[in-house]
């Protein structure tokens, strides 16, 4: 095994693929990469066993290979080199010299036979989305999703996929985000449910980059894959029975609330600190023509302010958690939403220009 690789190459690949790897692993090889000389391809793989990624890049391979090195030793080494060539090879089966310039580093790793197989979807269903679609349902959905609850489907993304179209919804119990895409006529198929982890969620967006161009998912039964340029990355899905969402999400209403989305991002964090974790909701009162907002905590004193809005009717208060209100107008789009709510016990529901769809449920009013 030996090749030349430029050094900014390997810096990119690095910044790719360092994140799968297990900040504890559970056993000592996934805190590995698995590094390949193929033809004239370097290829970098990393598992914790549920995300796996495997990427690409060109190099000059004098003789074919592949070692498994110490993950972090090798990404810090890697960037603190210079030389805009680094000369990788094999000096024993479990034994990597790198030379750039007058440096020399030998790094000790594991037999290539030890590292897990990288997950085969030969056999899988293939779908294309442009980088920009995919992106967006991952973004606007991702963000409602549990992050640590003991119901397993809540930690992940639902993907629902119909005759004619994707569905996404993320959901802690607490926030819901859905949103759906247009699938092309040749995509069409059976329909299926999907619940990607939100681990592997964070590492898709993180490849989905701004260029144009599409990335095309390959489902199975029990795993997800999603190729964009050189870079393929596999997950387990979650398995269990994910909540039908549908009865939670509200119908839009004849006349909904417009609401300035940065007015309001800009007050909400101002009452917010007027929140603790004994009381951290705000209240949203609607009179004719305005929104007051309000918090109050024993300890820390009392916020109020309010902004003008097109609502006309009787008063209607309503309490929501600030924090994750602020997120839903973060992950909308436009100068303005449409807010939906009909009184103080039943969710609401912001929407945009988009088909997204973001409910917030209500917290319990005092006084």
């Amino acid at each position: 095994m030996k090749a030349l690789i430029n050094r900014i190459d390997f810096v990119e690949l690095i910044g790719k693929i360092q994140s799968v790897v297990a900040a504890k692993p559970s056993i000592p090889v996934l805190a590995n990469i698995l590094l390949e000389l193929m033809g004239d391809e370097l290829i970098i793989s990393a598992t914790d066993l549920t995300v796996s990624m495997r990427a690409s890049c060109s190099a000059k391979v004098e003789k074919e290979g592949a070692i498994a090195l110490p993950a972090r030793r090798l990404f810090q080494l890697v960037r603190e080199l210079t030389t805009p060539q680094i000369e990788i090879e094999l000096s024993a089966p479990e034994t990597a010299m790198i030379h750039a310039g007058s440096s020399h580093f030998k790094i000790q790793g594991m037999h290539k036979s030890e590292f897990p197989s990288f997950p085969d979807l030969s056999e899988g269903h293939t779908m294309e989305f442009t980088k920009e679609s995919l992106k967006e349902m991952l973004y606007q959905t991702a963000f409602a999703a549990a992050r640590d609850d003991s119901r397993q489907v809540l930690n992940g993304v639902l993907m629902q996929k119909a005759n004619s179209h994707a569905t996404f919804i993320g959901t802690d119990g607490k926030r819901l985000a859905r949103n759906q895409v247009q699938l092309p006529a040749e995509e069409e198929g059976a329909p299926g449910a999907y619940i990607i982890p939100l681990k592997a969620v964070d590492e898709m967006a993180k490849i989905l980059d701004d260029k144009e161009g599409s990335a095309k998912l390959t489902i199975m039964p029990e795993k997800i894959g999603i190729e964009v340029g050189p870079v393929l990355l596999i997950t387990k899905l979650l398995t269990g029975e994910y909540p039908d969402v549908t009865r939670v999400i509200p119908k839009k209403g004849e006349t909904p609330i417009t609401l300035h989305r940065e007015e309001l991002i800009a007050l909400l964090k101002q009452v917010a600190l007027f929140t603790s974790e004994m009381s951290s909701a705000v209240r949203f009162s609607f009179a004719e023509g305005a929104l007051h907002l309000s918090a109050t905590s024993g300890e820390i004193g009392e916020g109020k302010v309010s902004m003008p809005v097109n609502y006309s009717g009787p008063k209607l208060e309503i309490a929501f958690n600030p924090h994750y209100f602020i997120d839903i107008l973060r992950h909308s789009k436009d100068e303005t939403v449409e807010f939906n709510v009909t009184d103080s016990y039943n969710p609401g529901l912001i929407t945009d220009s988009s088909k997204a769809e973001f409910v917030i449920m209500p917290m319990r009013l005092d006084g």
